[in-house]
């Protein structure tokens, strides 16, 4: 990962927009520019980029972390045990101590949709001036490079691998969770065999039934599939911070014919936005055609979010396929497409599937049949 060159361009940026120094809070945008990818609970990480040097307020236990996987030129400590009393407490104190060793009206570049308010009413204590560098960061982390490109083709390996263990073991009688372990179950031997001392994380939930099929973002739970149930199994695998994702709506047992017509109807859209969606194509010409395809069926009373949305380090990124959205997609972006029906009494409808976007076509990196008969499995629990 070039983290060198991600600082300098945002180190032009900031040339461009008169900012000294830049303070990053967000943790992706901190992975993306320093390497660390830290589990963040209650302890804030802060990186600070000006013109010469990059400077981390790290705490304690995070230490050793960050020596290990960053090239960061200063490491500001903090602790929370009394042997270290003294020696910086808090991630404010040593964000107060940095910012005095710049002049008064300092420019700082800020996240603005994630920057602390704590850290706000420092920098005005001190007389600096805040300017925005969300969209400049949201534009370089749309577009990725060959390495970032090549770990999400490898990621859409492997969620399509887990995607199709889970949906081919899946019977009545199973619980959610105990339908998404097998998937699981595959994805850690395959990383495990094919991938030593990789990062891995993932996400996964399988909500069944006409109701809970109409939650999109609901956690898999303990209720048991049951015959002639719908069911949306949906996920995503992150392999060293890059991610993937793939989704089917899938039956067991015959679907009615209510059924039968909107899952119809959910996968022609999604074949046309795939079918349609390349370099110099705008993201809500992409969200346009499968909307007109829903529209035309009379189902898109029943749409609730857009087509679809970026993906990269982030589980959703920008930029989103949405219906106001006139970014004109470039090369080296990577997008999951997902143009969902959610009909009340009936159930809800989504396949996605992980795209990245080239000069010399539309590269589609995750696969599973979309098609009914493949997504129709009539097994019976027989022990797990």
């Amino acid at each position: 990962m070039n983290t060198e060159k991600r600082v300098q361009k945002l180190r032009e940026v900031m040339d461009a927009k008169g900012i000294d120094v830049s303070v990053i809070f967000n943790f992706e945008n901190q992975y993306y520019f320093s390497g660390l990818k830290a589990i963040t609970y209650s302890r804030p990480i802060v990186l600070l980029v000006d013109k010469k040097k990059t400077t981390m307020i790290i705490p304690s236990l995070e230490e050793e972390h960050a020596k290990a996987k960053t090239n960061v030129d200063e490491l500001y400590v903090y602790h929370e045990v009394k042997s270290k009393t003294g020696q910086g407490e808090s991630y404010t104190e040593h964000f107060n101590t940095i910012l005095s060793s710049y002049p008064k009206g300092t420019v700082i570049g800020a996240e603005f949709a994630s920057f602390s308010v704590k850290l706000e009413q420092i920098a005005h204590k001190h007389g600096a001036e805040l300017v925005s560098i969300d969209q400049e960061i949201v534009d370089m982390r749309a577009v990725k490079d060959e390495e970032e490109m090549a770990m999400i083709a490898e990621s859409g390996r492997l969620v399509s691998l887990a995607l199709k263990h889970s949906l081919e073991n899946a019977a009545a009688g199973m619980s959610e969770i105990e339908m998404d372990q097998f998937g699981t179950h595959a994805l850690f031997n395959e990383v495990a065999e094919c991938h030593p001392n990789a990062t891995l994380d993932y996400f996964v939930m399988s909500p069944s039934g006409v109701e809970r099929t109409n939650m999109p973002h609901v956690f898999s739970n303990t209720r048991q599939l049951e015959e002639q149930d719908i069911i949306i199994h949906s996920r995503q695998v992150g392999l060293n911070g890059y991610r993937a994702e793939c989704e089917r709506t899938f039956f067991i047992g015959r679907p009615t014919d209510k059924q039968k017509d909107a899952f119809k109807v959910a996968v022609e859209a999604q074949a046309a936005a795939l079918d349609f969606i390349k370099v110099g194509v705008t993201a809500k010409e992409v969200n346009e055609v499968a909307r007109k395809v829903i529209e035309k069926a009379g189902l898109e009373p029943y749409v609730n979010h857009r087509t679809g949305h970026g993906i990269g380090i982030g589980l959703h990124e920008e930029p989103s396929l949405r219906y106001d959205n006139d970014l004109v997609l470039k090369p080296g972006m990577a997008f999951c497409v997902e143009p969902g029906i959610y009909i009340p009494e009936v159930g809800g409808f989504r396949h996605s599937d992980t795209v990245i976007l080239k000069e010399n076509g539309t590269e589609l990196i995750t696969e599973y049949p979309s098609d009914l008969e493949s997504l129709v499995f009539d097994g019976v629990k027989t022990g797990v």
